[in-house]
């Protein structure tokens, strides 16, 4: 056991210090995740951290390919044997999961489940997540001294965890307040230019008939003063980048995107996304708004059933495409969709973005830019 215990301690210290990276909660969930399948040899493991709303905030799993993630479907419920766990908050350690009644069903496609080990992980009496193990590649199921690790295991999960959450929440203050800052000068500098446009404008009204030379000269100015107030407030709109943003990072922020879009449409919205390299703000907040405008178009205009979103990088550029089988458009014609929006966000930020689209062929959308 005291082999296994260095082991633990030191797979905690990787949770650890994922935290003091500066690495969203996902991301810490991860490491947990896996330092668990490792040390206690199972063929799947998982973490569940529950919402408000009967599903999971947060749930990361390995032994599971994306393929079949994608053919299971959504995200479990807290019913079954994990609705059990977390009002229960007491380890589970059975040596076939079926046939305890506190299991319900499958979901289709979910790979079949024996012998389980689950722990919740808490902070004093409060139930953070579960953990759980099934199928141990060893023969004889889990150990009693398997429960006793994966204990000592989510106990310190439960501090990385609670520390990650402490960091993030001290973020999101920090940003609330940097947020208010900006608003208060935001209608300062707006409220001022606008009231510079009034006057300006009542001016070119009044010469209008004896001085046309001069009215149009307060027109000009007119011209030029409102061409500042916009590029003021696409500025500030462009520092306003969403808190997700800042709390998990742009791969992670549109896999949540496209996990509610999933929820709320009766279209099949797949998410690949593969590493990326560390990527400048403004980039995060252009490609964030282009593939949600993207999917706008896809699920209310398109009459698509499938869309597919992938974020990769390739070749020192940072890629994304949404792609939908619809009903297209002919390029020819058609300019609306939200089409110069995207275009220009992905060029105020040195990207390049093609579409392909047809009738009746559907319409791809992608970005490219040098990271």
């Amino acid at each position: 056991m005291s082999d296994d215990r260095e082991e633990i301690l030191q797979a905690v210290s990787s949770a650890v210090l994922a935290v003091t990276r500066h690495l969203s909660v996902r991301e810490v969930l991860q490491v947990i995740v896996r330092s668990a399948q490792r040390l206690l040899d199972a063929r799947y493991a998982a973490l569940g951290v529950p919402d408000d709303d009967g599903s999971f905030a947060e749930f990361v799993a390995e032994g599971i390919t994306d393929k079949q993630w994608e053919a299971i479907g959504p995200l479990p419920r807290q019913h079954g044997m994990l609705g059990a766990m977390l009002r229960e908050g007491a380890p589970v350690r059975l040596p076939d999961l079926c046939q305890d009644p506190r299991f319900e069903y499958w979901p289709k496609a979910h790979p079949v489940m024996k012998d389980f080990l689950g722990v919740p992980i808490r902070d004093g009496d409060e139930v953070l997540g579960i953990i759980f193990l099934a199928n141990k590649r060893t023969e004889g199921g889990f150990t009693l001294a398997d429960q006793d690790l994966l204990t000592l295991f989510a106990a310190h999960a439960a501090i990385a965890l609670t520390n990650a959450r402490l960091y993030e929440r001290g973020r999101e203050l920090a940003m609330l307040e940097e947020r208010n800052r900006m608003a208060r000068e935001l209608h300062d500098a707006v409220t001022q230019k606008l009231f510079s446009l009034r006057l300006t404008a009542q001016a070119a009204a009044t010469v209008l008939d004896r001085d046309p030379a001069r009215a149009a000269a307060e027109l000009e100015r007119v011209q030029r003063l409102a061409g500042e107030a916009l590029a003021e407030l696409r500025a500030v709109i462009v520092e306003l980048r969403p808190a997700e943003l800042d709390r998990h990072g742009l791969g992670e922020t549109l896999r949540k995107h496209v996990r509610l879009l999933e929820r709320l449409h009766p279209v099949r919205v797949a998410f690949d996304c593969g590493e990326l390299p560390p990527v400048e703000p403004a980039v995060e907040v252009a490609l964030l708004r282009v593939a949600q405008e993207a999917l706008h178009n896809a699920l209310r205009h398109a009459d698509a059933t499938e869309v597919s979103v992938r974020l990769g990088h390739a070749g020192g550029r940072l890629v994304l495409s949404v792609r939908d089988d619809g009903k297209g458009f002919d390029q020819t014609v058609s300019r609306g969709l939200g089409l110069v929006s995207m275009r220009e966000r992905a060029e105020s930020v040195g990207g390049v973005m093609t579409v392909e689209s047809a009738p009746g062929e559907g319409t791809a959308v992608s970005v490219e830019v040098d990271v």
